[in-house]
């Protein structure tokens, strides 16, 4: 099989596995750097060029597409699916995975546990969205934040304000959540591939920090869920309409809340710290669903 895997730079971590991973299984792999592509939008023959050749032959495609490249690397993820490659993400339910506040107004309505959260655009309104919330402590997120970047604790009502009005003045939207002591700078990260969790981690923040990211300089280990745990992770993955999706857990007094599902999640911490082979779990899925034409009804829009 023919595979296109979506990425700008060839020797990452995760685009390398996942070519290791399909050429092991005698697969044709390709990195195809999005920003290179440029593209013949017409009905009849769809296609693609890159670095002067017309992209022909693929049966599937994985996007690893960063989130600072999500409009122009969609599109041409979208052309891929117009010309009936199969990928195992669809353009749509990334672009509405990388839409935070998007993805949490899914979730809770299909009644996925999440932490307390609210949204608001104007600072007046700031004041009465806290006390809805039940005040500090707060966590406050830019809505185009990755990584832990643009993410703020605030530990008083004064300093939320404070934060909340800083950002204000650079337009920029933001979420405001109840911040779970429990969680103790500590997630759950659960690998979840066509519909099962393929692998997970415990993620811990450095000592003086509460974002667990591993880009934080945060640690991991191998983590046992529960059953519970591993549900919430499988449906809230469906829920966005994804195949493939990295589903972070807070573990709270309430139970498992979901703080984010993201649909293009790395590939080095999670099969360095739990020595499994997530990359050929997702080369294996492609294989047995490659069959699946994207319909454009249902994976545009």
């Amino acid at each position: 099989m023919k595979i296109a895997v979506l990425s700008q730079n060839p020797e990452l971590y995760s685009t390398r596995r996942l070519v290791e991973a399909g050429e092991k299984r005698g697969h044709e792999m390709h990195v195809v750097d999005p920003l290179k592509c440029y593209m013949n939008i017409t009905a009849h023959q769809p296609s693609i060029f890159y670095e002067g050749e017309k992209l022909q032959g693929f049966e599937a495609v994985i996007p690893r597409i960063g989130t600072s490249i999500t409009f122009f690397g969609t599109a041409v993820l979208r052309q891929f699916e117009a010309m009936d490659v199969y990928s195992v993400n669809s353009s749509i339910a990334i672009n509405r995975a990388r839409d935070k506040l998007r993805s949490l107004q899914i979730l809770a309505r299909k009644g996925i546990p999440l932490p307390l959260t609210g949204f608001s655009h104007a600072t007046e309104s700031s004041k009465s969205l806290m006390d809805i919330i039940g005040g500090a402590p707060l966590v406050i997120k830019l809505i185009e934040g990755t990584q832990g970047r643009g993410v703020v604790l605030a530990d008083t009502n004064e300093a939320a304000e404070s934060v909340i009005d800083a950002f204000r003045s650079l337009r920029a939207d933001l979420l405001v959540q109840k911040f779970v002591r429990e969680g103790k700078g500590r997630d759950v990260r659960c690998f979840v591939v066509g519909g099962k969790v393929v692998a997970a981690m415990v993620r811990q923040a450095k000592d003086g920090d509460f974002r667990s990211n591993l880009h934080r300089g945060g640690t991991a280990f191998q983590a046992k869920i529960s059953p519970e745990e591993r549900s919430i992770a499988v449906n809230a993955t469906q829920c966005m309409g994804l195949n493939k999706a990295g589903v972070d857990l807070l573990r709270s007094e309430q139970g498992p809340l979901v703080i984010e599902v993201n649909s293009s999640p790395g590939l080095e911490g999670i099969e360095t710290v739990t020595k499994k082979d997530v990359s050929g779990s997702i080369i294996e899925f492609v294989e047995k669903n490659k069959d699946k034409k994207n319909r454009k009804g249902k994976s545009w829009g």
